[in-house]
């Protein structure tokens, strides 16, 4: 699992039969200090995400396909949380709400 900015979307016009009508996002992972990684996932949306949101992501496959109730599948990383506020030691990043 981990910390993430949703940095765009993914548009198929083709994919696998259990990704229909499902969100993809672009995830940014986040380092030390809320920094971009650009270590890049693309991930399903089951919790609404939005561009610019702070996330949670799980990226490990049987946990993924168990959210989604798939078994078996090809899914990697699906969003789990919108991420309200992080503090690590003295660094906190807080969500602002969508206008």
């Amino acid at each position: 699992m981990y910390i993430g900015r949703v940095v765009g979307s993914v548009v198929s016009t083709v994919k696998i039969s259990h990704l229909d009508g499902r969100r993809l996002l672009l995830v940014d992972q986040l380092g030390r200090g809320g920094r971009p990684t650009g270590d890049y996932d693309i991930a399903v949306d089951v919790a609404r995400a939005g561009p610019g949101d702070t996330v949670l992501v799980l990226d490990e496959g049987n946990g993924a396909r168990q959210i989604l109730g798939l078994d078996p599948g090809a899914i990697r990383a699906v969003i789990v949380g919108v991420v309200d506020a992080v503090t690590i030691g003295g660094w906190e990043r807080r969500r602002h709400p969508r206008d």
